[in-house]
């Protein structure tokens, strides 16, 4: 009887705090944004920040706009994952050095992501080509609607794979492209991400991790598990991946069922974009040359995505101007990881392209 009670007891204590958690995030999942403000915590007057639906692609797709100044540049934020919504992570850690106080920031959810992924979503439209459309339509909407000839584009990991497809195809509607840990050839990064961990591990002795190791296994979740475990994965000392998640549950901006839906296009996101396709395509063979100008960067201990190849890419694209910045306290998100020094890099760039 007496174990039984126990039992019983840690169930009902379970059930409390399952249901404090619901609770909680009931509570902060209001759906709306708040402005922009400054140092002394004041509205910003003139800037805009908001959340927008936009028929793209004959489906309604969601997108959060911010800037301190709504007649600054344009830039869209092409998130990674395939299907992991970025903003959250954005507003949760930044500062007032943020992208938004030198462009009209963009951060739109793809098709299968976050408030993109509704009802009326056909998994079978989730295609590379069909993302490309996506961006295409989006772009277009932000010149017409900032009346802006031509924008920038940004993305982050997965993102910036799609933004590279997109720009290599319609240049001309762009004024530079920013790639974030740019995959360049994602199947050779995979295997000289396997021999640093197994060679780091020979190297600390980490026998239990070398046994997981044992052959080469880049869905397994050791591999991915040892990547952020050694500091070469999604971050190197910055966020951890349980405070990534925490800020998405707790995120203002989403509703209840936006923060349920956001959690169920990551795995249809990877099932349906994250195959064999953008696995084996080469950029170095595929986009040898872009005709506007093009910046990579790139954390110095990124193995999540390659920064060996990212930075051979960079060297070796023909481009009207390009370079390549390296974080050295990075891994795959300097943006989140080094925000002051990504600020600076990103405005460095923009004034530079203004200038030209």
């Amino acid at each position: 009887m007496m174990v039984k009670k126990i039992v019983l007891d840690v169930l009902g204590l379970l059930v409390l705090v399952v249901a404090a958690v619901f609770l909680l995030v009931l509570f902060n999942s209001p759906g709306k944004l708040t402005s922009l403000k400054n140092q002394q915590g004041n509205t910003i007057k003139g800037s805009i920040s908001e959340k927008k639906f936009v028929e793209i692609g004959g489906m309604k797709q969601g997108m959060f706009i911010r800037g301190e100044d709504r007649t600054k540049p344009v830039l869209l934020f092409l998130h990674g994952g395939p299907g992991s919504p970025e903003f959250a992570m954005s507003e949760a850690w930044e500062t007032q050095d943020r992208l938004e106080k030198e462009f009209v920031v963009c951060y739109w959810e793809q098709r299968g992501t976050g408030m993109s992924n509704t009802k009326e979503l056909s998994p079978k439209t989730m295609t590379k080509s069909q993302l490309v459309e996506d961006t295409i339509e989006v772009t277009n909407y932000l010149r017409q609607r900032f009346n802006q000839d031509k924008i920038y584009l940004m993305g982050h990991s997965w993102g910036a794979y799609l933004g590279i497809k997109t720009v290599q195809n319609s240049p001309e509607l762009y004024k530079a492209y920013l790639g974030i840990g740019q995959p360049v050839h994602q199947k050779r990064g995979q295997k000289l991400a396997y021999e640093y961990l197994r060679n780091h591990a020979k190297k600390i002795d980490d026998q239990k991790s070398l046994k997981k190791l044992a052959t080469f296994d880049p869905e397994a979740p050791a591999y991915n598990l040892l990547l952020e475990k050694y500091g070469v994965g999604i971050r190197h000392e910055g966020p951890s991946l349980a405070t990534m998640i925490k800020q998405l549950l707790f995120f203002k901006g989403y509703t209840f069922s936006e923060k349920i839906n956001a959690f169920k296009g990551m795995p249809l996101s990877n099932e349906q974009l994250d195959n064999e396709d953008f696995s084996n395509d080469n950029l170095l063979e595929s986009v040898p040359e872009l005709k506007l100008p093009v910046y990579g960067l790139h954390g110095k201990y990124d193995y999540q995505v390659s920064y060996q190849l990212a930075k051979e890419y960079f060297n070796k694209v023909k481009a009207p101007n390009k370079n390549f910045y390296t974080f050295e306290n990075s891994s795959h998100s300097p943006n989140y990881e080094e925000n002051e020094a990504f600020y600076n890099a990103v405005k460095e760039i923009k004034d530079q392209v203004e200038n030209q």
